[in-house]
């Protein structure tokens, strides 16, 4: 509760609101305390109306810098809180409190090995992945992207990261576009020698198929995890989960995340 106290309500500015296509939406937000202080993985808890309908925030990730001045957060359309979001227009305004939650830790260079980095997202997953590309891409390290989806009419950000440099590959349940199957078949099918850090986010059978391919390898990999979070600061408890370690049962997602080892995750 202390920390609630110290966090301000920013009344963010809605910059933009772009409709992408398969119920997925771009929406750039006002937010100067934010974005200068805004870590990659971190998120915001946005009050999605005025009213207390819907009565508890929504988390997002911070997707990407809009400006030095302004974020940017990816979202599906998907409840009563996201299509009230999806309503919002140019010019409207938001009650974000934010940033909350740890920062991804970098790759660390290995003697005279150079720095690289494979990213793993499917579906909304990818949200934090981009804020993370833009960062690797500023310090030059080299980067992979995979990237699942049911079919490539729903493929998200695949521009974004060919944009900034990283080498993109595809999976698609359907077989679409790129690789036939999950993206965790894909990470197994390029890892090969690979000792690369890995960072992933997206659906928890995804999360817990490449944490499990990382730890055999013995690979380091970072996972961001989903799970619905009523406070954003830890004061609920309702985002638990089961940890390794002696007298530690869990942790929680919004205080102690979003980011984990993912070797550190009972993943059941």
């Amino acid at each position: 509760l202390s920390r609630l106290r110290e966090m301000k309500d920013i009344k963010a500015k809605v910059l933009s609101n772009e409709n992408i296509g398969s119920g997925y939406f771009k929406m750039g937000l006002e937010a100067p305390s934010i974005a200068k202080s805004a870590k990659a993985g971190q998120f915001v808890q946005v009050r999605c109306s005025d009213t207390l309908e819907p009565f508890l925030r929504r988390p997002f990730s911070i997707h990407r810098l809009k400006t030095q001045n302004a974020i940017e957060i990816l979202y599906e359309v998907i409840g009563k809180g996201t299509e009230l979001l999806a309503r919002k227009k140019k010019g409207d305004f938001l009650k974000v409190l934010g940033p909350l939650g740890n920062g991804f830790t970098l790759p660390r260079a290995k003697g005279d090995k150079r720095q690289t980095a494979i990213l793993i997202t499917g579906g909304i997953g990818v949200a934090p992945l981009v804020f993370l590309a833009e960062v690797l891409a500023k310090k030059k390290i080299k980067m992979t992207v995979l990237i699942g989806a049911k079919t490539k009419k729903t493929l998200l950000c695949e521009k974004d990261f060919k944009n900034l440099g990283a080498k993109v590959h595809i999976a698609t349940d359907d077989g679409s576009k790129g690789y036939k199957g999950f993206v965790s078949g894909l990470f197994q099918k390029i890892l090969q020698a690979n000792r690369s850090t890995i960072y992933t986010c997206g659906p928890q059978p995804m999360l817990k198929s490449i944490a499990d391919i990382c730890a055999k390898n013995k690979i380091k990999c970072y996972a961001s995890l989903e799970e619905e979070m009523a406070c954003g600061i830890g004061a609920c408890l309702g985002c638990a989960v089961r940890v390794k370690g002696k007298g530690i049962a869990c942790k929680f997602v919004c205080k102690d995340g979003p980011i984990f080892d993912a070797n550190e995750i009972i993943w059941g």
